[in-house]
């Protein structure tokens, strides 16, 4: 299956590509990368997404990251000679705001503390293990590869938050 690979990240220099993709010294310089990636997205989230963006907002920017994040970890692929590399953590930071798809609807349940931690938890869970046929979405070619089994992670955590949220109120 071919898949639509971005010609401009070629144009950049190798330096701007592997800066971009290990998300400057992060993914490079700490233990657990994908972590780190993970916790960058966390806070991006909150500072970009937790604070009154629309539903429209978050999925119109969230689909502009994974598209620059297609591109530049495929291109930093092609780069490093290695399919996934592990210090290319952009996929993972790019991923994280779509855990908490309907913020305003998880945030009234539990502390927002709280909710951010298992969200963290959860999508680094469903990352390193990759259930639900996840691990089959990391073999497609390139960049796709990289960032939509990422996606993957971060939507099952999102739908896992919004169950918890729904069996919660059944518990007491």
């Amino acid at each position: 299956m071919k898949l639509f690979r971005p010609l401009w990240p070629r144009a950049l220099s190798t330096k701007v590509v592997l800066g971009c993709a290990r998300l400057g010294p992060i993914g490079r310089k700490l233990p657990a990368p994908g972590t780190w990636g993970s916790v960058a997205g966390l806070l991006y989230f909150t500072v970009f997404f937790a604070h009154g963006l629309t539903p429209g907002g978050v999925l119109l920017l969230n689909a502009a990251g994974i598209y620059l994040a297609i591109a530049l970890c495929g291109e930093a692929e092609v780069r490093l000679g290695r399919k996934d590399p592990g210090e290319v953590i952009l996929d993972e930071f790019v991923a994280m705001p779509l855990c908490y798809l309907g913020w305003l609807q998880l945030a009234g349940m539990w502390p927002r503390w709280i909710l951010l931690l298992a969200g963290l938890a959860l999508f680094r869970l469903f990352d390193i293990l990759k259930p639900f046929g996840i691990r089959r979405l990391q073999e497609l070619p390139g960049g796709w590869g990289v960032v939509i089994d990422d996606v993957a992670a971060a939507l099952a955590t999102c739908v896992t938050l919004h169950v918890a949220q729904w069996v919660w109120p059944h518990w007491g």
